[in-house]
């Protein structure tokens, strides 16, 4: 059978009071109907009245009504499963002689963002003077004297009014009246309103470039303050926290996420952005974000000018490397004979052939100890990574198989016929300035491209790419850091 206990009788007026019951153990079946039974008589049972109060084990909280005044009753709670009916222990209570106020809670009028007027109108004082009346309010259903209180000026019965303030935008609340006598405190019926609208709430997305003169950002209009959102975008300046006096965009209405296109920007140039939505109240704006767009040339030490091309998300040098001095002002050594080249285990150079015409087509060769200092390229660049160069070749869906192509300059000028597959589609423009072995020789030129990546292998090796003259794809492998490689940067 189902164990269970009956709640203390509470809230008894003349003709209503509150009761309830936990049941503590189903008694391994399922509970199938609770509720109280009540009488004049001990030891009340299902045959006389009860109530109905939902299913399963637990608390549950209930109201009898229509009990006669100044009467002494008898009440358990119950339990019903398969097996059979069990009671709760059994309470009494004596219904009082008076009664609560009667009354009602009247509508809510002069709504702002912040405050309202409430109130309610008492019909009936219960035969005992009104010693406090006004309104409590809540967010939650069904508010009382335990939620927030305003007391109305002193009176007995008829209508009144309370001053509702501190309220948030847009928020809904809940109102009842009360009255407290002698007796006790009664409720009028709950209503509710909702506060004015606000603001809309809205956050910026991540912005990044596009190119030279374009970038991009977006934001979400979360919440719409309680009023349709009639215009959103994102707006722009050079400045922190831009408006719509600055450059903005215009991407539709309503909630939810968008992405905007920025244009007609200045190169290298840091722009802060930051998204907006505009509702019947006014505009609200998402946090400043910062983005800087492209480069067209950077300048290293030396004085040497590269043009800057984007794929995807990486920013590259459109040149190999030439710098003869590292970011750090430091000279690099240029190493022309074989034997010393072959000796080294710190950072050097070459040209070609020992041929300094060649460094403005080809650029220079380095052993990968002058990679390893991370001073090589320009600040703000650095040589890549093994997973950078895999992520180029992964670019747009290709893979090594097909990109090799697709980074070759187009054509035989540079490169031996027939240069297979170059098409240059992303403004690589590979060229094939061959390498120098770890032994000292020269090998290559114009018939294979040789870089490295910044990924070492192991003591004596390191991660590199290599293209070639007759072939399409990209070849990546690992070799001894004495060798000589072309470099191309990529940004931070």
């Amino acid at each position: 059978m189902p164990k269970l206990t009956t709640t203390e009788v509470t809230g008894i007026e003349p003709t209503c009071v509150v009761t309830g019951g936990n049941i503590t153990h189903d008694g391994n079946s399922d509970i199938i109907v609770r509720g109280v039974v009540w009488g004049t008589s001990k030891s009340p049972d299902i045959e006389g009245p009860r109530t109905t109060d939902g299913y399963g084990t637990g608390s549950f909280v209930t109201r009898l009504c229509d009990l006669e005044p100044n009467t002494l009753y008898y009440v358990r709670a119950y339990a019903i499963n398969n097996v059979g009916t069990a009671y709760g222990n059994e309470l009494s209570f004596t219904t009082t002689e008076n009664s609560v106020p009667i009354l009602t809670t009247d509508a809510v009028s002069s709504i702002t963002q912040t405050s309202a007027v409430a109130g309610g109108t008492i019909t009936s004082d219960g035969g005992s003077a009104i010693e406090q009346r006004g309104v409590c309010w809540s967010t939650s259903p069904m508010p009382d004297m335990d939620d927030n209180v305003i007391n109305a000026s002193a009176g007995g019965t008829g209508q009144f009014t309370c001053p509702i303030t501190g309220l948030t935008g847009n928020r809904k609340y809940y109102v009842r009246a009360f009255a407290t006598n002698s007796e006790g405190t009664a409720y009028g019926q709950e209503t509710s309103f909702t506060t004015s609208p606000v603001l809309p709430s809205v956050t910026t997305t991540t912005t990044r470039p596009a190119s030279t003169s374009r970038g991009t950002s977006g934001g979400n209009v979360t919440d719409n303050g309680g009023s349709p959102v009639t215009k959103r975008g994102v707006c722009w300046s050079t400045s922190q926290n831009p408006t719509l006096a600055d450059n903005f965009t215009e991407n539709g209405e309503g909630n939810g996420s968008f992405e905007s296109s920025i244009t007609g920007l200045t190169p290298n140039t840091t722009y802060h952005v930051r998204a907006y939505a505009t509702n019947a109240v006014g505009t609200a704006y998402g946090s400043d974000r910062t983005f800087t767009t492209d480069p067209v040339t950077v300048t290293d030490r030396d004085g040497n000018v590269y043009n800057v091309i984007r794929i995807g998300s990486q920013l590259w040098f459109k040149e190999n490397l030439k710098t003869t001095t590292f970011s750090n002002g430091n000279s690099i050594p240029n190493v022309s004979n074989g034997s010393a080249w072959s000796a080294l285990t710190d950072p050097g150079y070459c040209w070609y052939y020992n041929n300094e015409g060649n460094k403005d087509v080809y650029g220079a060769l380095y052993n990968w100890y002058a990679v390893e200092t991370g001073n090589l390229c320009p600040t703000g660049w650095r040589v890549p990574s093994d997973d950078d160069c895999l992520a180029l070749e992964k670019y747009n869906g290709n893979n090594e198989s097909t990109i090799g192509g697709k980074l070759k300059e187009e054509g035989t000028e540079h490169w031996t016929s027939p240069n297979t597959g170059a098409t240059d589609e992303y403004g690589f423009t590979a060229l094939p300035g061959g390498q120098r072995t770890a032994s000292g020789l020269f090998e290559n030129i114009r018939d294979h491209g040789h870089w490295w990546t910044s990924t070492s292998y192991s003591g004596t090796d390191a991660w590199g790419r290599r293209l070639q003259y007759n072939e399409v794809k990209t070849f990546r492998f690992f070799v001894n850091k004495k060798t000589g490689k072309s470099i191309k940067c990529m940004k931070d």
